[in-house]
């Protein structure tokens, strides 16, 4: 046994085979390698500021189909993939314990505190065993020893600064070829099998007919969804045009999630694309891709710069707000029921199937921070649970940017959501899809249905607040859209019914800017 190199590969959001440095290392150093995925249990527990569930149903779903997917790949290779559930350090050490001929432990490198400490935790337990760390980075388009700057504490605090230089001054490494057959697990290891929901005191979540993301965790999953949306479909050719959509499968990449567990290598998208642009067609549509995943190498090398203070009260500009933690007003926002139906409908979205379109969580994000003043945080942490595609530098980083105190030079920019509602959802066909109870107004009527007269509102079969409830805010920018809707008497002689003002802000104008993991470019106004 002593003559035999075993190497353990500890997996975590890299759930792939193809441009997996790890797997690739370790079958090139090693008689026998052990793929691992440990079901850590901090991972589902509760967030820390407001005690939240970590992981949420829809997650676990695509978690679980994820390393069942990987395990088939693993096996047809050769390979396995072992299930542990435990923290990583305890597994890996028992493992290195129990083998006796383990050389190294392999594994990808994360850039955020809970993920650090367990880095720290393994090498604590392969030092003291005298077992060899081997690290590689493998989470971005660029890697981060080819980023253009000195040290990453030169990131510039702008996108666009980092975005340019980039672009100009780096290059994407290519996907590595992985070989047909890895070596083999080690005679004798139980595989374990893969978890139950009710192993997490969860139930199995029901897929909702209205889903925008009927997909299945993995990295074939991922894979068949490039292949659809790039070589069978076209679709990418037009992304520009269709990304702010709100309805169906096909309005947007639908990457995220899969690139959220490394179910698929962003290297390994941006190579396809420019395939396609040989092979096909390049445009702006085709850019705006990589310009997306652009965003998520930034956010993820902020994280890497800025440490903790990704998650502080605030924010990266150290800046003082007077944020509310009103319980009350932050659950209509959670629950879909602030009576504003724009709002209401995006997060009744995400609460049944763990998914919004990017046009959603920015106005989401503007309304709880800027509309109703609540503690970033709040929806932070109510997004790590639920969303299908969390991702802690992208959450964070985006969140941190709606509410002012993050890499945003425009401190005050604020969604008017009306305004925002009539733009993308002009007939309110999105806002009768999540709620129903207000299917029948006519039209962007819909959007605001306090303005509405009694008589059009019975019509409707909506009686204000018992069948819908009244705005928990009016932001005073709201009326000039209003004011602008007509719709031939239906609306009340006033503005409707008196409700609590927002605050006095306008927002203001804006250059060309993009951010498309919430927010967007292209408009005058927001």
């Amino acid at each position: 046994m002593s003559g035999i190199r075993t190497v353990i590969c500890l997996l975590r959001n890299d759930l792939r085979l193809h441009d997996n440095e790890v797997l690739y290392w370790a079958n090139l150093n090693a008689e026998n390698i052990v793929p691992l995925y440990c079901f850590d249990p901090r991972h589902y527990g509760v967030t820390h500021n407001y005690n939240f569930p970590k992981t949420g149903p829809f997650r676990l779903k695509f978690l679980l189909e994820g390393v069942k997917d990987l395990r088939e790949t693993l096996k047809k290779k050769g390979s396995n993939l072992l299930m542990r559930r435990g923290k990583p350090e305890d597994i890996i050490q028992d493992l290195i314990k129990e083998l006796g001929s383990v050389t190294a432990v392999a594994f990808h490198e994360e850039v955020t505190a809970e993920e650090l400490n367990v880095e720290n935790n393994v090498k604590q337990v392969c030092f003291q065993l005298k077992v060899n760390v081997v690290t590689f980075w493998g989470s971005t388009l660029y890697h981060r020893d080819d980023l253009p700057f000195r040290h990453i504490s030169r990131l510039p605090d702008v996108f666009t600064h980092f975005r340019k230089s980039v672009e100009t001054q780096a290059k994407v490494r290519s996907t590595l070829q992985m070989p047909e057959k890895l070596k083999p697990v080690p005679l004798g290891l139980e595989e374990g099998s893969i978890p139950t929901y009710e192993d997490f005191s969860q139930k199995e979540p029901l897929t909702d007919p209205r889903t925008v993301f009927p997909f299945s965790g993995g990295e074939g999953p991922a894979l068949a969804r490039l292949k659809h949306y790039f070589w069978d479909s076209n679709l990418v050719a037009s992304y520009k045009e269709t990304r702010n959509g709100l309805i169906g499968a096909e309005y947007s990449t639908k990457f995220a999630p899969w690139l959220a567990l490394g179910c698929i290598s962003p290297r390994y998208i941006y190579e396809e694309l420019k395939k396609y642009e040989k092979e096909r067609t390049e445009n702006e549509s085709t850019y705006w891709v990589i310009f997306e995943l652009l965003w998520r190498d930034y956010f993820r090398f902020v994280a890497l710069k800025c440490g903790r203070k990704i998650f502080f009260l605030k924010g990266l500009q150290d800046k003082e707000v007077s944020w509310k933690k009103d319980q009350r007003i932050f659950d209509t926002w959670k629950d879909g029921k602030t009576g504003v139906p724009f709002v209401d409908a995006c997060m009744r979205e995400l609460a049944l199937t763990g998914f919004m379109s990017n046009r959603g969580r920015q106005n989401v994000a503007s309304f709880l921070t800027k509309d109703l003043g609540i503690d970033w945080r709040m929806g932070a942490e109510w997004f790590e649970y639920l969303l299908v595609d969390y991702d802690v530098c992208s959450n964070y980083g985006n969140w941190l940017y709606s509410a002012g105190i993050g890499n945003d030079p425009r401190e005050n920019r604020k969604f008017n959501i009306i305004k925002q509602g009539l733009d993308y959802d002009a007939n309110g066909d999105y806002i009768r899809l999540w709620v129903p109870e207000l299917k029948d107004i006519k039209g962007g009527d819909i959007h605001t249905p306090w303005t509405l007269s009694s008589a059009a509102l019975t019509h409707a079969g909506v009686n204000l607040p018992e069948t819908y409830p009244l705005p928990v805010v009016i932001a005073p920018e709201w009326s000039r859209y209003i004011n602008q809707m007509t719709t031939g008497g239906a609306r009340g002689a006033n503005s409707g019914p008196e409700v609590r003002k927002g605050p006095s802000h306008t927002p203001r104008q804006h250059r060309n800017r993009g951010i498309d993991f919430y927010f967007s470019h292209n408009k005058k106004h927001y």
